[in-house]
């Protein structure tokens, strides 16, 4: 039961956050989200909560396996990347503020990439847990930084 424990409440904690980010967008998603212009490549918009779902989980995953075990500096960047996470959803959605979304999301990408990096030493599995996550917001940040520019 611990050993469940253990990654039921970060993977509860990510889908709560999760879910309090997508009250803030709401409006915008239907007001002024889907008058930009956006690239070709944007995904549809079905492959959002699917996608988020998934990488949700993936992050809870990897504080379950890191928590409570020393490894302080990726728990620091865990919660870091996390409350990034959620004030991107503010800045761009809530704010509609595509500059500061973009200020956001590249400070969340090195932090994510650090957290892989430095968690890649002493938990693996934990590590390779953010690599979709990295990838999702590598893509992401391109959104962002298409939106910002050409509307």
């Amino acid at each position: 039961m611990k050993k469940t424990t253990q990654y039921l409440w970060p993977v509860a904690l990510c889908l709560i956050v999760g879910y309090a980010a997508s009250l803030f967008q709401r409006d915008a998603l239907i007001e002024w989200y889907p008058i930009l212009f956006k690239p070709q490549l944007t995904p549809p918009n079905a492959a959002f909560p699917i996608v988020w779902t998934i990488l949700y989980i993936l992050i809870g995953v990897s504080l379950g396996r890191i928590w409570g075990r020393g490894f302080k500096a990726s728990e620091r960047e865990w919660w870091v990347q996390l409350a990034l996470n959620f004030c991107w959803s503010i800045a761009f959605f809530y704010l509609r503020e595509p500059l500061w979304g973009m200020g956001v999301i590249l400070v969340l990408d090195v932090v994510v990439l650090d957290y892989i990096l430095i968690t890649f030493k002493k938990d693996k599995p934990a590590a390779l847990c953010f690599v979709p996550y990295l990838l999702w917001l590598l893509w992401a940040t391109y959104l962002n930084a298409y939106i910002y520019i050409f509307n």
